[in-house]
This record gives structure tokens, C-alpha cells and sequence, in this order.
């Protein structure tokens, strides 16, 4: 156990909101980062911080002073994501910060096919270059996010083609993430944990086990990269954005996105979790699906 202040960001999100009652509930001194102090989670033993976006260095400088370990939630994407992160790293060690763990990207990589997994590889060779202790924590697809994408038609549809992904729950993530933030030696130190599920599967399997959960019939549908594109305009999307969508099935295509890690067993002593005990276990995540509804 450490006494020293770990400084959560994106404490309002999916990741940071799991990642601080975590913390909160070992009663570790833990300060609460976001741009909107009043959407952060009342937890107890738990600090917000004042206003602080990533981008502004003296407003991150100050809502780390005296922070001793800094998880840093990546941004929302945007053109400018990279500079956000860089700028927040450098606010953090301006602030006396000594460790980050960044939650990163599976596959992050400068030529990497999902164009945000290189904005990932980017802020992982600033955050090298300080010479900071960190650890990264590269996250693939998330589990959650299989019955989110398929529409209510009971379609999953995008280029994957016939590639594999190794999806993630948002739990196996906090825990995995908690473990780290939670011991202060230093095995974890420049290590890079890829946080992957038990198994890989086709969009077609998931489409599948989507059946089996709603009992009705759901399809994936591969399409074309101009097909990709063509369904997703009407969502009035900037073209970076769209990209990005795109770009993350053709990363299971290609291949990218079929790696299975043992991070996660290894961090929490338990199994991660599979696509068909996170669709048993939280069937809200696909209502949307149910016939009648």
C-alpha cells in the first residue's frame, strides 16, 4: 500500500470513474482531475481539483502540485490530441509529479492502421523521452463497445473483414490499472502492459454470440472501405473523425488488434473477462437489440 497522493484524470469517464472508487475504497489520498469539477464523482477520502483541461499547462501545473503519481486517462480525440498529452505531461513533472501511468493503445505505433493508436505511440515516446518513471497500459476495443456499435436493424458493420480483436471490459481495465497504480516498487516501471481479453474473435463471432444473448438474428456485415466511409457521412462527422472509426476495423483486418495478453490474469489474479460473460453479465449493453424494443 502507498500513502503518496495518486492524481486521477478523466475521473468523470468509464476508465478514470471506475479507476478512482477503486482507490477511493483502499483509502489511499487520491485527487480527482477534470475540466468540469462539478461532473466528478463525490467518492469518499477523494479531492477534486480545481478546473483543468489538458491543454492548459499552468491550469494541469496547479491541480498536480504535490501529486506523486499521476494516471493519465488519454483525451478525447481531436486534431490537437497529442499536444493536449504532451502538454499535460510536462504541466505534471513542472509539478513535481515522479510517476505516470498512461492509458494507451493496443498496437500503438507511428504507422499503426487505427489512426488514434499513433497519436497513443506519439505521447508514449514524449512521455520516454522525460525520463519519468511510467508504466503504459494498451487497451484494445472494448467490450462494451460490441452490442454499442451494431444498430438496432441487428447489423455490426464495418471493414473488419476477417480479422480478430481481442476486446477488453472497462472493469478488467480498472482493475488491472488499480494493481499498478497501487504498488509503488518498481517492476512496473517502463513496462508496457496490453490489456486484452481471454480470447480473439471475428466480428462475425460477435455477431453471433449477439444472437445467442438476444435471441434474435445479428449480422456483420464486412464492408468495403468506400462503403465504411459512405454509411458513416450521415453522421456529419469531420473527416479525422471518421477516419478514426473507420481506421479501427480496418486494424482488425490488418491484423493489429488480434494480440491476447496475459496483463490482465497476471495483474488482478483473475481471469479476464470473455464477450460471452460480459453480454451475461450486463444485458443493458444490449436492449437495444431485444425484439419489441
Amino acid at each position: 500500500m502507498i500513502s503518496d497522493l495518486i492524481a486521477v484524470t478523466g475521473a468523470s469517464g468509464a476508465v478514470g470513474g471506475r479507476v478512482a472508487a477503486r482507490l477511493a475504497r483502499t483509502g489511499v489520498p487520491v485527487r480527482l482531475l477534470g475540466r468540469a469539477p462539478g461532473r466528478l464523482p463525490r467518492l469518499p477520502g477523494t479531492a477534486a481539483a480545481p478546473p483543468a483541461a489538458y491543454g492548459d499547462g499552468e491550469a494541469m501545473r496547479r491541480a498536480l502540485d504535490g501529486a506523486h503519481t499521476l494516471f493519465l486517462v488519454s483525451a478525447h480525440e481531436s486534431p490537437d490530441r497529442v499536444t493536449e498529452h504532451t502538454t499535460a505531461v510536462d504541466a505534471a513533472l513542472a509539478a513535481g509529479v515522479e510517476r505516470i501511468v498512461y492509458v494507451s493503445f493496443l498496437g500503438a505505433a507511428p504507422d499503426a492502421t487505427f489512426t488514434f493508436a499513433r497519436d497513443h505511440w506519439h505521447t508514449e515516446a514524449h512521455v520516454r523521452m522525460t525520463g519519468v518513471r511510467h508504466t503504459f497500459l494498451r487497451d484494445g476495443w472494448y467490450l462494451a463497445g460490441i452490442p454499442a456499435m451494431t444498430g438496432s436493424d441487428g447489423v455490426l458493420r464495418g471493414p473488419g473483414g476477417e480479422g480478430r480483436v481481442s476486446a477488453v471490459s472497462h472493469e478488467d481495465i480498472a482493475d488491472s490499472a488499480s494493481a499498478v497504480l497501487l504498488d509503488e516498487g518498481t517492476d512496473h516501471d517502463g513496462a508496457t502492459y496490453d490489456l486484452t481479453g481471454p480470447e480473439a474473435f471475428t466480428l462475425a463471432e460477435a455477431a453471433e454470440e449477439l444472437s445467442r444473448h438476444t435471441g434474435r438474428t445479428v449480422r456483420y456485415v464486412a464492408e468495403t472501405e468506400e462503403e465504411a466511409y459512405a454509411s458513416r457521412a450521415h453522421y456529419g462527422a469531420e473527416d479525422w473523425e471518421v477516419a478514426g472509426w473507420v481506421t479501427s476495423y480496418e486494424a482488425i483486418a490488418s491484423g493489429e488488434l488480434e494480440t491476447v495478453s496475459d496483463a490482465v490474469p497476471t495483474l488482478t489474479g483473475r481471469p479476464a473477462t470473455s464477450l460471452s460473460t460480459y453480454l451475461r453479465d450486463n444485458p443493458d449493453s444490449y436492449r437495444h437489440l431485444l425484439p419489441g424494443s
